[in-house]
């Protein structure tokens, strides 16, 4: 999938708002860096955090209840 359609579908799960989307992107990639697991099939050595991030929250895997609960 194209980057422009994950950043799209992800901004509708984040109630269509850059800023909570941004939030939530950078949330996720701080995990991921931490040593968290990616929720989606990807090689983390190869593809950036953030781009994880995104695809997780597009995918609906990251729900902002529970970045904003957190």
């Amino acid at each position: 999938m194209r980057l422009e359609k994950i950043i799209s579908t992800a901004l509708k799960n984040a109630d269509d708002d850059s800023y909570i989307l941004s939030l939530m992107v950078s949330k996720r990639a701080n995990e991921l860096a931490e040593g968290a697991e990616p929720l989606i099939k990807v090689d983390k050595n190869k593809v950036k955090l953030t781009d994880i991030a995104l695809m997780e929250i597009a995918e609906g895997m990251i729900e902002l209840d529970k970045i904003v609960d957190e």
